[in-house]
């Protein structure tokens, strides 16, 4: 039907035409360099009147001492402990009364602290936030409770079956001398030797403002955001030599086997295959990887879920993924199983993993672009959506200009570019993690040729 007609006159008129979706752009930012050297991005988001803030400082988790692992992330946590104004209590007090949400934490390149706050509260909120990053006061009790706490995290991820994977996975995929085969927050024998004066010493030596990047996103209008960030942060200063990007990761020579974590009993089962992979700096172009992502495991429609959930009943969904980091990558397969297909099942993925470097179809290539492109403006619809956008970047020496080109890009791939991408990606030698009963599962696991097959109390 070409007509509808008009409900006042009752006149049949031509039915206004749908355009396809305009390419998607992200907000362009106003950028300043301050003197002490921390770059201000400024994202005006119309409607927003929460404002997000994001500082990201360039403290890559290399710089722990190997017998301190864990110091970064207490220090991230006891920032907002209080400062030397104000106790702990003191300083959660002021945070509450104007509705201030502060929190900080470590990744493998950086620190990011996180702020949200009403618009009309931005210059409190700030002042705050430098109190934090340049006069926390550390104080031993806090310090002493988070360690606890991380303490007994660490027993809990043990108990977890996907987080006690995760453990397993980077302690096999990677070197042991490298940083990144021990967990971001840190082990009991690291996390239990931290002092309060480690903490202070980690953070007078690494938190400074040269080469950090302050995110601001929200409704700006009627605000000099720039000049209330450089009112609240231009004095800031700090000593120390030039920062560095974190390392390029060392893998383990013997990575392709398998480790069965053996739980008796278990009614599931916990998998995980995985490979090192690209960063987005990748040859080529990192447009694929968000699209191969989405077709081999991004919803009950891919690959694996059209087989193992669908057609088996074997699993409620497992997820596939290409996880950059800021030099290499990880490709990233996880999901429980009932513990009866664990064989079939693992079996099935390794083979639906490896069939897919013969290609991909028109159709599963047109869902992927679709989903990944035309579904970015309600991805960054929000100020806090743009500012962790724009952090991540950061952190990864990009801009959110790279975004933008990236989604230009993805709207082009084709069948023969994903197929380029995953061959040149994944080369079929895996990691694999089982968390279940090892009784019922190792010989058939050891059949399935995926490597040598070690068991290990989970």
């Amino acid at each position: 039907m070409t007509t509808t007609t008009d409900p006042t006159t009752d006149v049949p008129v031509p039915r206004p035409a749908v355009a396809p979706p305009a390419p998607y752009a992200f907000p362009a930012a106003r950028r300043v360099t301050l003197d002490n050297g921390l770059t201000v991005l400024a994202y005006d988001v119309p409607g927003q009147y929460v404002l997000s803030v994001r500082l990201a400082l360039p403290v890559p988790l290399s710089l722990e001492p190997r017998d301190k692992e864990g110091v970064a992330t207490l220090m991230a946590r006891t920032l907002d402990e209080g400062t030397a104004r104000w106790s702990s209590t003191e300083f959660a007090e002021l945070l509450e009364r104007k509705g201030v949400a502060l929190g900080a934490g470590v990744s493998e390149s950086g620190l990011v602290v996180d702020v949200d706050v009403a618009k009309r509260h931005l210059g409190y909120a700030l002042d705050l936030l430098r109190q934090a990053l340049t006069e926390p006061a550390f104080p031993p009790d806090e310090v002493d409770r988070h360690r606890k706490q991380r303490l007994a995290e660490i027993e809990q991820e043990r108990a977890v079956p996907a987080q006690r994977a995760a453990i397993e996975l980077v302690a096999t995929l990677f070197d042991g001398s490298s940083r990144a085969s021990r967990p971001t927050a840190g082990t009991r024998e690291g996390v239990s030797g931290v002092t309060r004066d480690d903490v202070a010493a980690f953070h007078a030596a690494h938190v400074r403002p040269a080469g950090g990047t302050l995110v601001l996103a929200g409704d700006l209008s009627g605000l000099d955001a720039v000049g209330e960030v450089e009112q609240a942060l231009g004095a800031w200063s700090g000593e120390g030599g030039e920062p560095t990007p974190p390392p390029a990761p060392a893998y383990a020579e013997d990575r392709a086997r398998v480790v069965l974590l053996d739980r008796p009993g278990s009614v599931q089962t916990e998998l995980v295959v995985a490979a090192p992979g690209p960063d987005r700096r990748v040859a080529g172009g990192w447009a694929p990887y968000p699209v191969l992502s989405f077709v081999l495991g991004g919803g009950p429609n891919a690959r694996i879920d059209a087989v193992l959930r669908e057609q088996k009943g074997f699993t409620y969904g497992i997820r596939s993924a290409f996880r950059p980091r800021r030099r290499e990558g990880l490709f990233v397969t996880s999901g429980s199983v009932r513990a009866d297909s664990t064989v079939e099942a693992l079996g099935t993925l390794v083979e639906i993993l490896g069939g897919a470097r013969d290609g991909f179809t028109e159709q599963e290539v047109r869902s992927g672009v679709d989903f990944v492109s035309l579904t970015a403006p309600a991805r960054y619809a929000t100020a806090d959506a743009v500012a962790d956008e724009a952090v991540t970047m950061a952190l990864d020496g990009l801009d959110t200009q790279f975004t933008t080109e990236n989604l230009t890009r993805i709207r082009g791939l084709g069948v023969d570019d994903l197929d380029a991408a995953y061959r040149a990606a994944v080369d079929g030698r895996w990691t694999v993690v089982v968390v279940g009963d090892a009784s019922a599962h190792a010989e058939g696991i050891r059949g399935l040729g995926l490597g040598e097959v070690t068991v290990v109390t989970a």
